[in-house]
């Protein structure tokens, strides 16, 4: 895949004044609604979990918002934008729909045990404090290494924009998000999530709308056009789990495997839920965000579609222009001016609702499963608020630093996808764990760690390349191309299967009934 920076290089435009103000008018509304929320802030629980009192609605355009970023409003139009490509990747949100309905039978009744501040908590309470600090140790590495990356690319496209250097559009990007997620706490990181989903909703609409009417035939051509390249594929129900593109089977397992670990899980989406004024309220959140995102990818997807129909009619200037490029291109060089500040703003909007949810929720791992145990709780309320927000600004200073690494060491996409799938095949494992502790009532901390350490080695076994001092028995030749989605499948069953095998080995001596 080509590299963003590849991808912006060929943008070349000066923005219009009508453009730069309306970036303008948005990033000083997010710094605005971070002041405004800031107001009244007394605790940790004011600060991290908004006083358990918003309304399940902004709790679902939060964690929609949340998981959407840059690389996904320019890059899954290029699934369908590409040659051969078609609407088949729509197939992996109905496995999100499904495991987001298991994460509220299964899950979401642990988290409204008591007042937990983070997902870690539970396992604290069914395995003990090293289970705890493992997996939240993991969290913070993982996700301040992803979303340091993401910032990487984020910037890259306000490069291109505004024709600043990449140093500091990184440094605004992040400076920006970090003020009013540094002042606001969860409750700034919600509102404006909100504000963020509705700006880059509206803005692909419009988009599309521009690119249908655009077309000499109109939409009749866009039809005509999309039936002869039938890019209205939807399904595809290939069995293989090797094929490197989205099937049925790929889009229900592991997609619902994959939506278990990373909403059910991950600190970034759980605490979003425990944001919420009762259970229901974010069950309902959960499981409506699914469907969500399933009509957003159709329209992103739709988008896909529709600029290979522009394109194939107007041709000049976009020969050999790739998947990643075609919607950034477009935006750039064929929109008026006002759509193009709104598209960019659009952008922007994606990656800071994911980097600001990221700098939040790792404070709070930070603070509530590290700091606040080995101090012994006997810290003030104003301290602990202190504390909170100077965890706040240590991630986000750390967050730039990593990606200016990036940019002084000429991180390339390849490099940038190779880190950001480590850390995804973790949520694998982490989904095993947590299934561990609901399911097998039998297993105590040091089985429970055992299988959650098999299973990071077995599955990165399946991830990588075998070392040149494994026998070439061990090698399966089809190891490296299973397809994405099922490392979450692999991942969570090797670690269930591998901790309930060790149950019965002298490591679980002591046998634990604690319900759960």
């Amino acid at each position: 895949m080509p590299s963003l920076a590849e991808t912006t290089s060929f943008w070349g435009t000066s923005l219009q004044p009508l453009d730069i103000t309306i970036i303008g008018a948005y990033l000083l509304t997010v710094v605005g609604i971070g002041v405004w929320m800031g107001r009244g802030q007394r605790t940790t629980k004011d600060y991290f979990l908004g006083d358990r009192s918003l309304p399940w609605l902004a709790v679902l355009l939060s964690i929609v918002a949340t998981e959407t970023s840059t690389v996904t409003v320019l890059s899954v139009p290029g699934k369908a934008f590409s040659p051969g490509g078609n609407l088949t990747f729509l197939q992996i949100t109905f496995g999100y729909i499904l495991g987001r309905t298991l994460v509220v039978a299964i899950l979401l009744p642990l988290y409204f045990r008591g007042e937990p501040f983070t997902a870690y908590e539970v396992l604290q309470r069914r395995f003990g404090k090293t289970s705890r600090r493992a997996t939240s140790l993991l969290f913070l590495i993982t996700r301040t290494l992803a979303d340091a990356l993401r910032l990487y690319l984020s910037a890259l496209v306000l490069q291109a924009a505004l024709g600043v250097s990449l140093p500091k559009s990184i440094l605004l990007l992040g400076a920006v998000t970090l003020f009013y997620t540094y002042i606001g706490g969860v409750k700034s990181v919600i509102w404006n999530d909100c504000v963020q989903f509705t700006i880059y909703i509206i803005g692909a609409c419009l988009a599309l709308r521009e690119l249908i009417v655009g077309l000499p035939g109109g939409f009749e051509q866009f039809r005509t056009f999309a039936a002869e390249q039938h890019k209205f594929v939807v399904f595809d129900f290939d069995y293989s789990l090797l094929k490197p593109d989205m099937t049925f089977w790929a889009g229900l397992v592991g997609g619902a495997f994959l939506t278990m670990a990373t909403h059910g899980t991950d600190q970034l989406t759980v605490q979003r839920l425990l944001t919420a004024k009762s259970q229901r309220g974010a069950a309902v959140a959960l499981i409506s965000s699914g469907v969500v995102v399933c009509l957003q990818f159709a329209l992103f997807l739709t988008i896909g579609v529709a600029l290979a129909a522009y394109f194939a009619a107007y041709p000049a200037g976009a020969e050999g222009l790739k998947g990643d490029q075609a919607f950034a291109y477009f935006i750039v060089h064929h929109l008026r001016p006002g759509l193009v500040g709104l598209l960019l703003a659009a952008v922007f909007a994606a990656a800071m609702s994911v980097l600001s949810g990221s700098l939040n929720s790792s404070a709070t791992a930070l603070v509530n499963d590290f700091i606040m145990p080995l101090s012994g709780g006997s810290m003030s309320e104003p301290k602990k608020l202190h504390l909170s927000r100077i965890a706040t600004a240590l991630f986000g200073v750390l967050q730039m630093s990593i990606a200016l690494i990036a940019y002084w060491q000429g991180a390339e996409r390849s490099v940038v996808d190779q880190v950001l799938s480590i850390a995804a095949f973790t949520s694998g494992p982490m989904l095993g764990l947590y299934l561990l502790a609901v399911l097998t009532p039998r297993v105590n901390e040091r089985a429970a760690l055992g299988g959650f350490l098999g299973g990071l080695v077995l599955l990165s076994y399946f991830k990588f390349s075998p070392m040149p001092w494994w026998p070439a028995t061990l090698h399966w030749p089809w190891q490296n191309e299973l397809y994405y989605p099922w490392y979450a499948v692999f991942g969570s069953l090797f670690t269930l299967a591998i901790g309930w095998l060790l149950s019965w080995t002298p490591l679980n001596a002591r046998y634990v009934s604690t319900a759960t």
